[in-house]
């Protein structure tokens, strides 16, 4: 029997999973993110019990992805302590010998969507993850789309919204996406988090002016059949509406689409897409 692995590597946890070649889980684990030196055994100990034939890797990022650069396979400048040019593909390499797939923790959700999710009926979709922080993935022509690297869409620069005069809360940018509409973006403008907010808060309102720039941005761009949204934010259902009201005025009626409700909508397979995905890209890194 065929047993595939995924990692599904985050900024607070990393989920490890096996199953076989059917997507059946065989066993599931949530390690803490802490030091590499602390983290790292506990995920080979993990697949020491089940060996997989192959991994699939969805890691935070930025990492290096380009297997012509120097830099593939490393953790690169994450504010992660600890983290920073980890070598994270060789050091799984070097204790669990088997065939890899490696990219993002979005991509994997994005080909996760794709493949069997809220996406499984189109060929060119965007996937967002709206949480701690914001991220996208794409499939082009039925391919996650990288390049140099991996897309970063949430640090596309958008447009402030007149009444916001929050300072933001990325370290890079001052108006990005992440920095104005993260989860902890909204909680620096409310004082809640956004899982306490009223769904008639105004803060929802600023929410989906951004996240709308967002669809508009890669409307425009990468001409998607479907934008999907996952994450924790996105699991407000009263925020798509806004999010398609804002859109239909952005847009200008410039690319118009059969219906809005169809076009932006939430993920599928919710908090399990990277998992899926992960699995999804370790067999077809065996090409089965």
């Amino acid at each position: 029997m065929t047993t595939l692995g995924s990692i599904e590597a985050g900024g607070t946890k990393f989920i490890c999973s096996v199953s076989d070649e059917n997507l059946n889980i065989i066993a599931k684990e949530r390690i803490p993110t802490s030091l590499p030196r602390i983290t790292m055994p506990l995920i080979y100990q993990f697949f020491q019990k089940y060996h997989p034939d192959s991994i699939g890797i969805g890691c935070f990022g930025p990492i290096g992805i380009n297997e012509t650069r120097k830099n593939y396979g490393k953790i690169l400048a994450t504010p992660k302590k600890g983290w920073v040019n980890y070598s994270f593909l060789e050091e799984i390499k070097n204790h669990i010998n088997v065939p890899v797939f490696w990219t993002t923790d979005v991509n994997a959700a994005a080909y996760g969507e794709f493949k069997l999710g809220a996406g499984k009926e189109f060929k060119n979709i965007v996937y967002w993850t709206v949480g701690t922080g914001i991220g996208a993935g794409a499939i082009y022509n039925g391919k996650l789309l990288n390049g140099l690297s991996h897309p970063e869409m949430g640090h596309i620069l958008v447009r402030r919204n007149q009444y916001d005069y929050i300072d933001g809360v990325c370290n890079y940018h001052y108006d990005c996406l992440e920095s104005l509409a993260s989860g902890p973006a909204i909680e620096k403008r409310a004082g809640k988090k956004a899982e306490d907010l009223s769904k008639s808060s105004k803060q929802w309102d600023m929410e989906a002016y951004y996240l709308a720039q967002a669809c508009v941005d890669v409307a425009m761009v990468l001409s998607p059949e479907r934008i999907i949204f996952g994450g924790g934010v996105s699991k407000q259902e009263h925020l798509f509406p806004k999010i398609r009201y804002e859109y239909n005025k952005m847009i200008g009626h410039y690319i118009k689409t059969s219906s809005l409700d169809s076009f932006i909508v939430h993920a599928k397979l919710g908090d399990d897409a990277g998992t899926i995905g992960c699995l999804l890209l370790a067999k077809k890194r065996l090409k089965i």
